[in-house]
């Protein structure tokens, strides 16, 4: 970079200027996060790092720049931008295992391994667990923390209300025979396309799809029609009202041409009221080949291959995809897409990507993993006696935890009555046949967020953290991420007789589908108090 015309600054002399430029008190370790991730160039020489006065003006009016001066307008100026990992791309924050199955409330891994792994910072000042030391998350969810302390090189316990919440967990850290998963894999991605092979709602499909693909390109032509409703040229509902009806009346001609019946037959339960006739055919005649499988392992992964398969096929639109409004058998306007959608009328396409991309994600991990104990726990992180449920799981793993104890707690607890966490996999449940334990969570979505709730939840998760002391060293760390809207935490420390000793305040990027509002989440760090 030709710097002739610019100012070099020090780290103190770039937080000053920096302060001034935006009227925002900026820190040397505000500045030293923007040179670790390239956000701005690291000049100088003989270990005297100095900044571009011009580059550091430019970042700020950047889109990255701009956008961390705004949330912190909106959410405080001891908001901790180096804990966004905005640097980060979707693939890194969902590498591997990360990804082989949905789920609702979990942080990405990389927040795990900067409070797990060796490193410091001008922010983690203090290395707290070794290689070799054991974890907990007594509220594991998918496994995202076991699945990080095993690359970190670190045995973890994990605990979770749900069966099927275990179930993803173990899947993602538990032994893989490589050979044979393929093997199953693929027989039942044949036997499923023998199933099908004469299906007369597949011959419906392929006709009414050909024909639905001409109507859009026609009416619906991208980008032109989104540019005109942008403009406020056309209206869109009215629009795609009109053309919907004429769609359906050709999909109507077709199905009866076709003998095919696509509404769920009743809405007795997940399973029937959300899956089209078809799909959920062969999501039972799937289910039936898995549990012809004698190894459980393998038995167990493609049961996450089929759930992962079915959340993809229910009968809803592209939109509502997270948040289910009401089942669609029939053509529909889809404004994310700005064209008239159908619904999926087989599973055979997900199932054979999701089977390979599990195999590949599998592949990906075991190349990491380190010779450590991990392990999923299904049952009440309130009153678990975490010891004796290892012995009868894994005795190896329970010696090591009686004689070590556990070093540290890194989980995000569930939140006050915003996430079901058992519906949100109902149709797993539903086939697999879990035992639902609802009235158990902490902080359950039918107590809603009444006062009632709020001091209910701050006592429940009291209850956790006084459970799993007695399995913890005495220089026990407890890393709790969570967004404190009613300000809970400081009496859940009292309760569990710890006493809070920091708190890092990070920017949540990208939350969810439909809500990019300026949101954050703290981790408090607790102790013994």
């Amino acid at each position: 970079m030709n710097t002739n015309n610019s100012e070099l600054l020090t780290f103190k002399q770039a937080a000053e200027f920096a302060s001034l430029h935006i009227n925002k008190n900026v820190t040397t370790a505000n500045i030293a996060y923007l040179v670790n991730y390239g956000r701005i160039s690291k000049l100088g020489e003989n270990g005297n790092t100095l900044i571009d006065k011009n580059e550091l003006v430019a970042y700020y009016k950047s889109y990255n720049g701009a956008k961390e001066l705004a949330w912190k307008e909106k959410l405080g100026a001891d908001l901790n931008w180096a804990l966004s990992f905005d640097h980060l791309k979707e693939a890194d924050t969902t590498k591997h295992v990360h990804r082989l199955h949905p789920y609702k409330g979990k942080y990405i891994p990389q927040l795990v391994e900067y409070f797990l792994d060796g490193h410091k910072d001008e922010f983690k000042t203090e290395v707290f667990v070794q290689k070799g030391d054991i974890i907990l998350d007594p509220f594991s969810g998918s496994g995202t923390t076991l699945v990080q302390a095993n690359e970190l090189g670190l045995h973890a316990i994990g605990v979770d209300i749900s069966a099927f919440n275990a179930l993803i967990a173990n899947v993602k850290i538990g032994k893989v025979d490589f050979t044979l998963l393929h093997q199953e894999s693929q027989n039942i991605t044949n036997a499923l396309k023998n199933f099908i092979a004469d299906a007369n709602y597949l011959h419906f499909e392929a006709d009414f799809s050909q024909y639905l693909n001409d109507y859009d390109k026609k009416h619906f032509p991208s980008p032109e029609f989104k540019i005109k409703v942008r403009k406020k040229e056309v209206d869109e509902q009215t629009y795609a009202d009109a053309h919907v009806q004429i769609v359906t009346q050709e999909f109507e001609r077709l199905r009866k041409q076709y003998k095919t019946e696509l509404k769920p037959t009743s809405q007795h339960n997940f399973l029937h009221k959300w899956f089209l006739q078809p799909v959920k055919t062969e999501i039972e005649f799937v289910h039936s080949q898995i549990e012809k499988i004698a190894d459980q392992n393998t038995k167990n992964i493609l049961s996450i291959v089929l759930s992962r398969t079915m959340r993809s096929c229910r009968a809803t639109t592209h939109a509502d995809l997270a948040t289910l409004i009401n089942p669609i058998c029939e053509p529909y306007y889809c404004a994310k897409h700005g064209k008239i959608c159908k619904p999926l009328f087989s599973i055979f396409s997900w199932w054979e990507r999701y089977s390979k991309d599990t195999i590949q994600r599998l592949g990906e991990f075991s190349g990491l993993k380190t010779n450590t104990f991990q392990l999923a726990l299904n049952g009440n992180a309130e009153d678990i006696d975490i010891l004796a449920n290892l012995q009868s799981k894994n005795p190896e793993f329970a010696e090591l935890v009686a004689r070590q104890k556990i070093k540290a707690i890194f989980c995000s607890p569930p939140y006050v009555g915003l996430i079901d966490y058992h519906e949100q996999h109902a149709y797993a449940y539903d086939l697999f046949g879990f035992e639902r334990n609802d009235k158990l969570e902490i902080g359950a979505m039918f107590k809603k967020q009444s006062r009632q709730a709020q001091q209910d939840y701050a006592q429940g998760i009291a209850n956790v953290l006084n459970n799993c002391k007695r399995f913890l060293a005495e220089d026990y760390h407890v890393f709790l991420v969570a967004n404190d809207k009613f300000n809970l935490y400081p009496l859940i420390a009292e309760k569990a007789a710890m006493k809070i000793v920091n708190q890092y305040r990070r920017p949540v990027l990208n939350r969810t589908e439909k809500d990019k509002n300026a949101y954050s989440e703290v981790i408090f760090h607790l102790q013994k108090l």
